[in-house]
């Protein structure tokens, strides 16, 4: 069963960059969009702990839910280095919260990409998935929130080695994943972003 989808907001407030839009996003000229993604990857690097940067991040987490709906976008963020740094907060970040947001943001950059380079580490993102999953399964809410990234990810993979001669190495998916999906279906896990 599929929940649908509360409306994501951010708060305007709490973020210290400015909140572009996707189209003027896709405009940018490459010195601009640089400067936009060192700020982004900046901000959810920060090991600050306290409150306002816990609502920082989310908020921003919120901000790249909006933008990442977008095809162009989507392609840009995901071939950037923004991927490796939302799978980083995905394994450390303390707080729950942020690491439903990033799988969120990653479930949408994996559905909405029209171009995946073949160092994007999409495998290591399955993979961390796969665990949190698994070590998380009787915590169905987590459940919620992780597998529609993980099972994004496995389309996207699908979809892009389906177009290619060979597998890329950095695609392998580990069987874990599809038993931990399948084991999920079985169960009737309800799906939805958080």
């Amino acid at each position: 069963q599929i929940i649908k989808q509360v409306p994501v907001r951010y708060d305007l407030k709490t973020l210290h960059m400015p909140t572009y839009s996707a189209e003027k996003l896709i405009s940018m000229e490459d010195v601009d969009w640089n400067d936009f993604l060192q700020r982004v990857c900046s901000l959810l690097d920060s090991t600050e702990k306290n409150t306002g940067a816990t609502r920082s991040k989310l908020s921003l987490l919120y901000y790249l839910c909006t933008v990442a709906v977008h095809k162009e976008v989507a392609s840009r963020l995901i071939n950037s280095q923004l991927f490796p740094i939302l799978i980083q907060q995905l394994r450390a970040a303390a707080n729950w919260d942020i690491r439903a947001k990033v799988a969120r943001v990653i479930g949408l950059l994996a559905l909405h990409t029209s171009e995946l380079g073949e160092n994007v580490p999409v495998s290591e993102a399955v993979m961390l998935l796969t665990e949190l999953i698994r070590e998380n399964f009787r915590n169905s809410k987590l459940k919620q929130c992780l597998l529609p990234a993980l099972g994004e990810l496995l389309y996207l993979i699908a979809s892009k080695e389906e177009r290619r001669e060979h597998p890329r190495e950095c695609w392998v998916v580990p069987s874990a994943a599809y038993t931990v999906l399948m084991r999920c279906l079985r169960e009737g896990v309800r799906l939805f972003h958080c």
